[in-house]
């Protein structure tokens, strides 16, 4: 149920409404069954600290198996909760085909060691997603968006392919293994160009800004799929940088070019959640500013933290897109009261920003040198202060109440990252490149500088102040022109 109603997810319904169709029940158990082998590569992979190969086509490593873990239980979960909302539909069998060969396309990206395999899964994976967002076939919108994420995926593609074949024939070698092992070899022209094609391919696969409107032109998915988008296709891009992490981790400036990309989304993408009214639009917002942070991690040099950040975002968006429904049900106006900079509500705030700062510090070590991790651990207070300030808003605590209470919520999910962050670390440990943190530069303090004063102008509600600003953030954050809905009759006849 994305952008449209629930009936409209089902648009060509049987005379009888059948029971979950064999191929739902035989893909679900698929699914957990590979949940299952994953949990066990996981374990295998933290006691034996090494990658286990087929020489020159697959490397199950560390990464391989986080990525495994997470991706099969979001699809297990989507698998489960769609063979009851989708049923009914008249293409229900070929919906669960692709989701499950989704989830297999993804789960090769993660393992496959030989260029060729890894490009043909990347782009299978896409194109297996954009039929997802086409599911709809009645529904003219649906098709054009399709169309639209199709030629976004071919160019992802066509865009890592191009550096895959560039790196293969610089380093004489058609594994990715290989390649990472020579990746000190490169000329600068061949690892700047190299590097161009990774970093498009990341960006258009995690819709970042400028090219999160793919993303925002998808809600015609079924929500079972714009669940496993968000959380699992989009994270691609943060997957694929740590990949790749020795072709560019020790270029300064690559590295700066990944903070700057990644920061411009993040704030980007915060400024249109804040004027779409209504709620997967919201959602798409959210991800493209939780797409851009990830990207800002690997940037930093902290790819393990990237990884932690995609899972836990998986986690967030899967169960905010099934829940959608409800929370459209529930919905009213409410009139909130904004407490402005007040100085209770600033004391919470800041309160809050330094005991989650220095829990965030404490458990994951970063923050305490002076190099990127201090960016890093900015970040996170700041969102600290944000949360607590949005919290006190809503929840109508007294000061004194909120200066106890709140610092104590915002712990929990700063431990919960901090915890999760060692747990990947100690998997990823044999993966090249995984925790390469780079000195301070002008772009950090640049950037640093930028978050803080979107966080002042929020506060603030300059962007509901400033009419101008307000329009074109509200014009930015539209779908592709050939994917709106023209008219009222379009969306009910979809």
């Amino acid at each position: 149920m994305t952008g449209h109603s629930r009936a409209n997810d089902s648009v060509q319904l049987p005379e009888t409404t059948p029971s979950a169709s064999g191929v739902a029940r035989a893909t679900t158990a698929a699914v957990w069954t590979l949940f299952a082998l994953s949990l066990a590569t996981a374990a295998i992979s933290v006691a034996n600290g090494a990658a286990w190969r087929v020489p020159g086509v697959v490397a199950v490593d560390g990464l391989t198996a986080v990525v495994w873990v997470a991706v099969a239980f979001f699809s297990g979960i989507v698998h489960s909760y769609s063979r009851r909302y989708m049923a009914g539909d008249a293409a229900i069998d070929r919906l669960f085909a692709l989701t499950f060969g989704f989830t297999l396309a993804v789960m090769v990206v993660a393992a496959a060691d030989h260029v060729a395999l890894f490009a043909a899964a990347w782009v299978a994976m896409g194109l297996t997603m954009a039929e997802l967002i086409g599911h709809a076939r009645g529904w003219e919108q649906a098709q054009a968006a399709e169309t639209l994420t199709r030629r976004y995926f071919l160019a992802s593609g066509g865009a890592l392919a191009g550096a895959l074949a560039l790196l293969a024939w610089a380093t004489g070698t058609t594994t990715i293994s290989g390649i990472l092992a020579h990746a000190g070899t490169l000329s600068p022209e061949v690892a700047w160009l190299a590097i161009l094609g990774l970093f498009l391919a990341a960006m258009i696969q995690s819709a970042l800004f400028p090219f999160h409107d793919w993303l925002l032109s998808s809600m015609t998915a079924p929500t079972p799929a714009s669940a496993l988008m968000h959380a699992g296709f989009v994270n691609a891009g943060g997957i694929l940088l740590a990949r790749f992490a020795p072709v560019f981790a020790d270029i300064p400036t690559a590295m700066a070019v990944l903070v700057v990309v990644g920061a411009a989304s993040a704030l980007v993408g915060q400024a249109l959640l804040l004027v779409r009214p209504d709620v997967k639009r919201r959602l798409g917002g959210s991800t493209v500013a939780q797409m851009g942070f990830m990207i800002l991690q690997c940037g930093l040099g902290f790819f393990a933290a990237a990884i932690t950040h995609l899972i836990l975002h998986g986690f967030y968006k899967a169960y905010l897109f099934l829940s959608s429904g409800s929370a459209v049900e529930q919905t009213a106006p409410v009139e909130h009261s904004r407490s402005g900079a007040s100085l209770p509500s600033l004391v919470v705030g800041l309160g809050a920003a330094v005991v989650g700062g220095a829990v965030f510090v404490a458990l994951t070590g970063k923050g305490t040198e002076p190099d990127s991790g201090l960016v890093l651990a900015g970040l996170v207070a700041l969102t600290a202060l944000h949360a607590a300030r949005d919290a006190l808003e809503r929840a109508n605590l007294s000061p004194g109440a909120a200066l106890v209470v709140l610092p104590v919520i915002v712990v929990v999910p700063v431990a919960v990252y901090g915890v999760l962050f060692t747990a990947v670390a100690t998997v990823l440990a044999g993966v090249p490149m995984t925790h390469a943190p780079t000195d301070l530069s002008a772009v950090h303090g640049i950037v640093a500088a930028a978050f803080l004063a979107a966080y002042l102008a929020v506060e603030r509600g300059w962007h509901e102040s400033s009419t101008r600003l307000y329009v074109a953030l509200l014009n930015l954050s539209q779908p592709a022109p050939e994917t709106e809905l023209t008219t009222a009759e379009n969306y009910n006849d979809a």
